[in-house]
């Protein structure tokens, strides 16, 4: 039994490689050949062009246009002093159409080409005399060197090699069906030709090796810039935990032995020091998470899940146990929300109670949340400090906290004070329905 292997595995190196070639001289000179492509403007913001006047960078953006056009008229002089003593339709297109194939390099550069060689032969005999060597007449020749400078310089390196070769590949059918027993320039315009080519082919390794290299340090500075940055975070995080951790620890300890050694402590004094202690457990289990995320960038959340709107009423039993007084009210079709909304929800309403807490001691204070057909509503507000406690000053990081959190979720909050001394937290996070569906 034979075993017949699949085509393209069974073609040699030598049928790929050419096939290869050819589709990068169709990618380059056939695909999209007449595509409207306009030149530029040239940059004058870098380098050492962006040091001159405002006015005059202003229109040095139109050299390379100025620098063609240029070029244009010289081909059309050329043309014009070999047929100043002629007249007529065919001296006019003998004069005009290599200039004006020049211009379209501005707008259509590979159009420009093949232009350029199809119109040699024309040109060639509609000049009759006034040409030297076949088929290059002196404006054809000129023009031809000047499209092929301007389009390799638009397009690349590539696409330079394919039209050198195109043209070489011309001109030696030019000299050996249709030019028999004339003399020809094609070699000197292959040399020309190659050496303008190779020209422009250096400029243009060159300036993109600049910018991968430009683009390499800009990206080994970013990474730099990072590398700082998390070792910074990871050396807060180390001094967060070695002085927040240990007071907290402190904290728990002593809140867990206080009522041992009071004699026959009353319930609602173990009770206070059992929340304390809780409460404080649960900020050391919090800052510890917290501290992991900033350490390190591949950090894995816990598997422990998220709080959420349904552990409102825990977190309303914990800060009542701590001496507010605080109720709740749920309004709407309670309905499960995302897990990014619902963790946004519980996290403003924890921190406008513990602002409350801190600084509004012996204030009422009441949390609604309410389920809209559009989103979710929060309002947290409280009544004026009430009692000998002073308030805790603070720096309004926890209301910035919280409006980040809405913004992120596209939604909007207030924070204000109310005309009776008290302070009110309103927040609306808009939730779409194919959000809660999912």
């Amino acid at each position: 039994m034979t075993q017949t292997q699949p085509t393209e595995t069974s073609r040699s190196p030598e049928f790929r490689l050419v096939q290869v070639a050819l589709g990068g001289l169709r990618q380059e000179l056939f695909h999209d050949a007449f595509a409207y492509r306009p030149l530029p403007r040239m940059d004058v913001n870098s380098g050492r062009v962006r040091r001159l006047p405002e006015r005059i960078r202003r229109y040095l953006g139109l050299l390379p246009h100025a620098t063609v056009a240029f070029c244009a008229f010289v081909v059309f002089l050329i043309g014009y002093d070999q047929v100043n003593s002629s007249f007529g339709p065919a001296a006019f297109v003998f004069a005009w159409v290599p200039p004006a194939i020049v211009l379209a390099t501005l707008i259509r550069p590979v159009f420009a080409y093949w232009a350029s060689l199809a119109s040699t032969p024309f040109i060639a005999v509609l000049g009759g005399g006034y040409w030297s060597g076949w088929p290059w007449a002196d404006n054809s020749f000129a023009a031809h060197l000047v499209v092929l400078t301007v389009v390799a310089a638009r397009t690349g390196p590539r696409a330079a090699g394919w039209m050198w070769a195109g043209t070489a590949a011309y001109a030696l059918f030019a000299e050996m069906f249709l030019g028999i027993g004339r003399s020809s320039d094609s070699v000197p315009l292959l040399f020309v030709a190659a050496l303008a080519l190779l020209t422009v082919t250096v400029i243009q390794v060159r300036r993109q090796a600049t910018r991968e290299v430009t683009a390499q340090q800009s990206v080994t500075a970013e990474e730099r810039s990072k590398r700082t940055v998390l070792e910074e975070r990871t050396t807060i995080a180390r001094e967060l935990h070695d002085v927040v951790a240990h007071h907290m620890s402190v904290v728990a300890i002593q809140a867990e032995a206080a009522p041992y050694r009071v004699e026959n402590p009353p319930p609602e004094l173990e009770q206070a020091f059992r929340t304390i202690r809780e409460n404080a457990v649960a900020a050391l289990t919090e800052l510890r998470r917290i501290l992991g995320v900033v350490r390190a960038e591949d950090y894995e959340a816990p598997d422990a899940p998220q709080p959420t709107l349904g552990d409102l009423d825990a977190l309303v039993r914990n800060v009542a146990e701590a001496g507010l007084d605080v109720g709740k009210t749920v309004t709407g079709a309670v309905r499960e929300l995302p897990q990014g909304v619902e963790l946004s929800a519980y996290r403003i309403v924890q921190e406008a109670l513990s602002n409350v807490l801190r600084h509004a001691p012996g204030a009422a204070a009441k949390v609604e949340v309410s389920y809209v057909l559009g989103g979710l509503g929060l309002r947290i507000a409280n009544g004026p400090a009430r009692g000998l406690v002073k308030p805790s000053p603070g720096a309004g990081h926890g209301i910035t906290g919280m409006r980040e959190r809405v913004t992120m979720l596209g939604g909007e909050m207030t924070a204000e004070a109310t005309p009776d001394g008290g302070y009110e937290v309103a927040a609306f996070i808009p939730v779409s329905r194919e959000e809660t569906a999912q």
